[in-house]
């Protein structure tokens, strides 16, 4: 298990901490060579070197810093085989009587151009390799999460996207997927924490969801959309059949 890696090359953006220095650490485990992309550099030098990969830092809302992430993963070890789209944040906005645009750009900057970016500059390596692309989408992304309207729109816009790109990479021989998970035990959640408690819903742990995500990508286990619930196995999201 600790081999079955060797060889291959995986990006993981957001892998300064949380489910991406979760998931670095896991592949890394089973020896592929991790590039940890982060905008925080500190953060993503710090899981870098816990786990004898690769530290970038760069802003991936635009395409240009993409780009650059990718040329320099690709300058360092020659290939990419795996990508890991983890990266996001929540908007924070409940009312959008009080949206603040720059930061609605930026919300939507992250958890949705990067993930167009990160595939599109990622894209010519994977169908050389054979390789594959998980996406960190959310439960945010296939029902209504009326605390962030606009975290939800971007996580349904990335399950969309996935849905609709799965076939036609496949025929490129790249798999792409999207893992949906309930609220996970991160300092992401931040004032959501009290919510959840008071709700009495469990949190998914961070392992579990690392442990998902490296199954999805790496094994392949799962649909186009996997969907992780506390207490539940993994289990695929089946679309129903419209009209």
């Amino acid at each position: 298990m600790g081999a079955d890696l060797a060889g291959r090359v995986a990006v993981v953006t957001g892998g300064g901490n949380g489910i991406g220095a979760a998931v670095a650490e896991r592949l890394a485990a089973r020896g592929a060579g991790v590039v940890v992309v982060d905008r925080d550099g500190a953060a993503a030098a710090r899981v870098a070197a816990r786990v004898g990969g690769t530290a970038i830092r760069a802003d991936l809302a635009t395409q240009e810093g993409t780009k650059v992430a990718v040329a320099r993963a690709l300058a360092v070890h020659g290939r990419i085989d795996l990508v890991h789209l983890n990266a996001g944040m929540l908007s924070g906005v409940h009312d959008l009587a009080a949206l603040d645009v720059e930061r609605y750009r930026r919300v939507v900057g992250l958890n949705v151009d990067a993930v167009v970016f990160g595939i599109q500059a990622a894209l010519p390596s994977l169908v050389r390799e054979g390789g594959a692309v998980l996406v960190t989408a959310s439960v945010a992304g296939l029902t209504p999460f009326e605390l962030d309207p606009l975290y939800a729109m971007t996580k349904h816009a990335v399950v969309g996207l996935v849905l609709s790109l799965a076939g036609p990479l496949r025929e490129q021989g790249v798999r792409i997927a999207a893992l949906c998970p309930d609220f996970v035990d991160t300092g992401f959640i931040g004032a959501h924490r009290e919510m959840v408690a008071a709700g009495g819903r469990a949190l998914l742990a961070v392992g579990e969801v690392a442990d998902a995500a490296v199954a999805a990508l790496v094994d392949g286990v799962g649909g186009p959309v996997t969907v992780l619930l506390p207490g539940r196995p993994a289990h695929e999201h089946t679309v129903a059949e419209v009209g």
